[in-house]
């Protein structure tokens, strides 16, 4: 049996009301909104900010999880910016445990990079159980939309990918390739020039 793997691409948003309307004539049913927290971390002997890894601690209503994705590759990010990579998901006892997390993490000598804040509201494709498309209003940053599909064919899952991004209006918004930590991390640098 397969891995199943997520494919997606990120577009920043302009006008979220626009999309919110497309999404609602096409169909998709809203699968409901909340609030995340992640905070990123680093190895001390390798930077995941040049390999394009992903340690999280994210908290949410009432749910924790720690995230591993690794570094990317030519095989894992296309050059059209089609994210497919596998992802290691430790889901914690409760929300109260993302603390516990961020601790021990901490004391083993992890390099804390940045905390993202994040409203998402998720909708789910009418008949395509597998396609998700999020927006995404990360705190300082702006908003975006993920187009993701589950799959276990990433080809496919890149075709079907891009025919949901035309179909919402959305292969006319630009592809942000970088990760929201990163955006993050750049707007900070931006804000507090050294």
């Amino acid at each position: 049996m397969s891995d199943v793997i997520e494919v997606e691409r990120k577009r920043q948003l302009d006008d979220v009301a626009a999309l919110q309307a497309r999404l609602r004539e096409a169909g998709y049913r809203p699968a409901g909104s909340s609030v995340e927290t992640d905070t990123y971390y680093s190895r001390p002997d390798v930077d995941f900010l040049a390999t394009v890894e992903c340690l999280r601690v994210r908290q949410r209503d009432g749910f924790a999880e720690v995230t591993y994705k690794p570094a990317s590759t030519t095989a894992t990010h296309t050059a059209a910016d089609v994210i497919a990579k596998p992802e290691t998901n430790v889901i914690l006892a409760g929300p109260e445990q993302a603390g516990a997390a961020t601790a021990l993490l901490d004391v083993l000598g992890m390099v804390r990079l940045c905390r993202v804040e994040k409203t998402r509201q998720t909708f789910r494709h009418p008949r395509h159980e597998a396609v998700t498309v999020v927006i995404d209003h990360i705190t300082g940053v702006g908003a975006f939309a993920e187009t993701e599909v589950m799959a276990t064919d990433t080809d496919t899952a890149a075709i079907l990918l891009g025919q949901v991004e035309q179909q919402l209006g959305l292969d006319g918004c630009p592809v942000v390739a970088a990760p929201y930590r990163d955006l993050v991390l750049h707007h900070h640098q931006v804000e507090a020039p050294v």
